[in-house]
């Protein structure tokens, strides 16, 4: 997202507002209702939003890798998270005080464009997983599940344990199981003891629901 910037514009923001931070898989960025004290560009990294559906569940409903940025509602002048953002794939990100943050967006209209037509493509991302964890079978979203995590983590061998597959597919872990089998027999996929590799991209594609290429070509059109 910051490379969509006017260069002098980056190079501003990368030698006076911005820090570089390592994050790790498994922390959590922010709670639902707690302040938003620094804002993150991933740069090879993966967050997941979660909304809580109960006490012990959460549903993915959105992610974001080096396309967005972490902390939207202070672009639109909230302070407060409504999601849980957890760190799903280690790696690294730029952070920006949420002080420095709203002072910055108020005057930089390269940094509002970029960010108002990211948050277009967050939107109807959220939309249609929503629509698909509704229609759609555990085996296809889990195929678009990994497409998605592996065009923002930039890699086809990653690690994601069934339990952290079961929330973000609300299914139990036998289900997990069961849609991993289902790509693992037609090899598509490696799955063992939680690292996970893709096998076969393009015929992992024609597994996945329409939803992944929804969101795709969505994104590629705003980046073009």
């Amino acid at each position: 997202m910051l490379a969509a910037l006017p260069h002098k514009e980056y190079q501003r923001l990368l030698t006076g507002l911005l820090e570089p931070v390592d994050l790790t898989y498994g922390q959590v960025l922010y709670e639902p209702a707690g302040l938003i004290r620094h804002v993150y560009f991933p740069t090879d990294c993966l967050v997941s939003l979660l909304t809580a559906v109960d006490r012990l569940r959460t549903l993915e409903v959105g992610m974001v890798g080096n396309e967005g940025m972490v902390g939207m509602p202070m672009a639109l002048g909230i302070g407060v998270s409504a999601v849980r953002a957890l760190v799903q794939g280690s790696g690294t990100a730029m952070r920006m005080t949420g002080a420095r943050f709203r002072t910055e967006f108020k005057k930089n209209m390269s940094l509002q464009r970029t960010l108002f037509r990211y948050t277009h493509l967050l939107m109807a991302q959220v939309s249609q997983t929503a629509a698909c964890n509704r229609f759609h079978k555990a085996e296809a979203r889990l195929a678009r599940w990994l497409l998605m995590t592996s065009d923002r983590l930039h890699a086809d061998e990653f690690r994601l344990t069934h339990e952290f597959l079961a929330h973000m597919l609300v299914v139990r872990r036998v289900g997990v199981t069961k849609a991993a089998g289902v790509l693992e027999r037609k090899k598509l996929i490696d799955y063992s003891r939680g690292d996970i590799r893709i096998l076969d991209r393009k015929r992992l594609e024609a597994a996945a629901c329409t939803c992944y290429r929804i969101v795709k070509d969505l994104q590629d059109s705003a980046q073009a």
